[in-house]
């Protein structure tokens, strides 16, 4: 999100003067101000939806702050914030249940990865595309992967020949949109990247330039999902692959890893 954000991938407020980056991160408290309850100095803790992470020290409101469990570490931590709540968020929004059959695309992404391992917590099938040199993760998070490219749709319905009920795109590709459209109702499909011309296609759009903005409810489970995953993570029912970790000023050759499409979580080491 942030190299998108800094490179206008990613729509955001026009840019007229410089701007603090990074929303997710974790650390240990140092200070906290006036009337605030349920943390101390010293505390772990889980930090997402801030402003200006990319720092050695961030002042967050308390409900961008959440405790971490002492198995969890702060790499860990701070990989979960916008991959975890969007998949959640989209999933409770989709209303995924036991017996459902997920599509989900590009599953070995950050968001599929959270959506494949809480989706089939939830009891359902999941199918997602990858590429093959990825099959390993995907499969071992609980999904069927499939290759994506020519060919797709076919491949979906042969794996799936009872149907699909539900898909999740976190591509943005054509065929992402059209493999869905053609195998699952319309209602039930939820785009995360196409949000300018998800109507067109008359699907949801939940990030990626969606028209309207989320509705209370949809920003509450956003927030929710952070100690969601934080319990399931400590309790061995979750996990966060972690990419490469640079220097807290080595950030720009962070966001080249990630442009050139490293694997797991980039993290920061302030």
């Amino acid at each position: 999100m942030d190299h998108k954000l800094r490179s206008g991938l990613r729509p955001s407020a026009p840019i007229a003067e410089p701007r603090r980056i990074g929303t997710d991160g974790a650390g240990v408290i140092t200070a906290v101000g006036p009337d605030v309850d349920g943390f101390r100095v010293g505390d772990p803790v889980v930090v997402f939806g801030a402003t200006g992470a990319y720092a050695t020290d961030i002042a967050v409101p308390v409900r961008s702050a959440q405790p971490r469990p002492a198995s969890v570490t702060a790499a860990e931590g701070a990989a979960l914030g916008i991959p975890v709540a969007t998949a959640y968020q989209a999933l409770r929004s989709l209303g995924v249940r036991d017996g459902d059959t997920l599509l989900v695309h590009a599953g070995s992404g950050a968001v599929g990865q959270a959506a494949i391992q809480l989706a089939t917590l939830w009891g359902a099938r999941v199918i997602a595309t990858s590429s093959p040199e990825r099959f390993d993760r995907v499969h071992d998070l609980g999904a069927e992967p499939i290759a994506y490219g020519e060919g797709l749709t076919d491949r979906v319905r042969a794996a799936a020949p009872g149907g699909i009920t539900v898909a999740l795109d976190a591509a943005g590709t054509d065929e992402a949109i059209e493999t869905s459209l053609a195998l699952a109702p319309a209602a039930r499909i939820a785009t995360l990247v196409r949000g300018r011309d998800a109507a067109g296609y008359g699907i949801r759009a939940f990030s990626g330039g969606a028209p309207t903005p989320l509705t209370a409810q949809q920003r509450a489970w956003r927030a929710e999902a952070i100690p969601v995953a934080l319990a399931l993570l400590a309790g061995g029912a979750f996990s966060v692959e972690l990419g490469p970790s640079f220097a807290l000023g080595d950030a720009a050759a962070a966001h080249r890893a990630v442009e050139q499409g490293a694997a797991g979580k980039v993290i920061l080491l302030p």
